[in-house]
């Protein structure tokens, strides 16, 4: 069923949107969640929360691709999941290593509302060095920031050697940091 029409449902409030939705994306999103979960039954629920954050987002969202939409649920409910899981404790899993990795170059925020204006900015700020940095570069940046993929797995889906991948994101924070500095968001 085309995207369109799943909304479609959606906006209708025909509990059929939540079976397409599943049949279309459930195997997407349950990736995203087990890369940040990695135990069965977090993952399960967290697609079941997934599953009624679409139901109570749309309407009145309307959303222009879907499986963004989907995966951004997916992956905060994930997140969240996750620190109520890990809240006394840190282990060597993909989610804690991406942070740690991104904390190099990306000041650390808490949970504060107050901050929201400047975690806004440091989205814009991110999202406009993404948009000068190559195509390749850019999908390897997303896949282990965003989806949490494991290096390796980088490494496989992109043909080059994991110290390659390593490398690469190496650089990238480093530039990205720069940029985060001139832009005094640093």
């Amino acid at each position: 069923m085309e995207d369109t029409n799943i909304i479609d449902l959606f906006w209708e409030r025909d509990e059929r949107a939540i079976q397409e939705t599943e049949t279309a994306y459930g195997r997407y999103c349950r990736t995203i969640a087990f890369n940040i979960l990695g135990v069965e039954e977090d993952v399960q629920e967290c697609l079941n929360d997934t599953w009624l954050g679409a139901w109570n987002s749309i309407p009145p969202a309307r959303p222009v691709c879907l499986s963004a939409f989907l995966a951004k649920i997916t992956r905060n409910l994930a997140i969240s999941r996750y620190r109520a899981n890990h809240a006394r404790k840190r282990t060597g899993d993909r989610l804690s290593e991406s942070l740690d990795e991104l904390g190099e170059c990306i000041p650390v925020s808490s949970d504060n509302v107050s901050e929201a204006i400047d975690r806004r900015m440091l989205e814009e700020a991110i999202n406009r060095y993404l948009d000068t940095v190559s195509e390749k570069q850019r999908n390897i940046f997303v896949r282990r920031y965003f989806y949490f993929d494991s290096i390796a797995e980088i490494s496989q889906m992109y043909g080059i050697g994991q110290s390659d991948v390593k490398v690469t994101l190496m650089r990238m924070r480093r530039s990205l940091q720069k940029v985060l500095e001139e832009e005094g968001l640093m």
